[in-house]
């Protein structure tokens, strides 16, 4: 999901510093499908059949407002994340699209919505330290979905973006 400024900012300031290969391989974003409760999308998914199952959930679901949390290290790995709250809201809306009827793979972690800081590099004693100390202020309003495909070392490229609009009729 798409991260709106400041929080984008600072996030993206985080990240040059901290791992500059995934800075510059993925904007800043909350991870809600992928390696977070439902594993990625075959490569080859149609971009037409991911907009058909999706396009009805996000045009019900209103924008989701979370706070990110402080920073820990993502389970037994040196990746450091700020996590997001995997109830309510931000739950519904993964549920729905783990179950729209789109392929994934096996998932490789339970669902843990979050904002990855540092993907790469090794963790230096002063690295973790810096890294620790990040926070992110306020509420930060979650308002579009965005499908990304990501080839590991290659980057990524943006292939669907969808507002997250329920709500704005009177729903």
């Amino acid at each position: 999901m798409e991260i709106p400024a400041p929080a984008r900012d600072r996030i993206a300031e985080v990240q040059r510093w901290a791992d500059p290969r995934y800075a510059a391989e993925s904007p800043p974003h909350v991870t809600i499908i992928g390696s977070s409760g439902a594993g990625p999308m075959p490569l080859d998914t149609p971009v037409e059949r991911i907009r058909e199952l999706v396009e009805p959930i996000t045009r019900d679901t209103p924008p989701v407002t979370v706070t990110l949390e402080r920073p820990h290290r993502f389970m037994q790995t040196e990746i450091v994340v700020l996590p997001l709250d995997p109830h309510g809201p931000l739950r519904t809306l993964h549920e729905r699209i783990r179950s729209s009827g789109l392929p994934f793979e096996r998932p490789r972690f339970p669902f843990s919505p979050h904002v990855t800081l540092s993907y790469y590099p090794r963790m230096t004693k002063e690295m973790e330290r810096r890294l620790m100390a990040v926070r992110v202020e306020g509420p930060v309003i979650l308002g579009r979905v965005r499908f990304w495909k990501t080839v590991e070392g290659r980057g990524s490229d943006l292939v669907l973006e969808l507002g997250l609009v329920g709500g704005a009729d009177g729903r």
